[in-house]
């Protein structure tokens, strides 16, 4: 898989935040500290309904 870590990562190594994978069905999802251990798939259109979420409704402060 091809991942690819949020533009938003800060800390000094660029580790704190999570990846993800795009396949034609699902979007893959795993810690950046720690790829090694379990994903989270979901299907692509969920992910995107997720994000257009976040974006219509973004929490202050964050």
């Amino acid at each position: 898989m091809n991942w690819r870590k949020s533009t938003y990562s800060d800390g000094g190594e660029g580790d704190t935040c999570v990846e993800i994978a795009k396949s034609v069905t699902h979007i893959a999802i795993r810690d950046s500290k720690a790829p090694a251990r379990a994903t989270l798939s979901v299907p692509a259109p969920s992910f995107a309904a997720f994000i257009e979420g976040i974006k219509r409704h973004p929490r202050p402060g964050v």
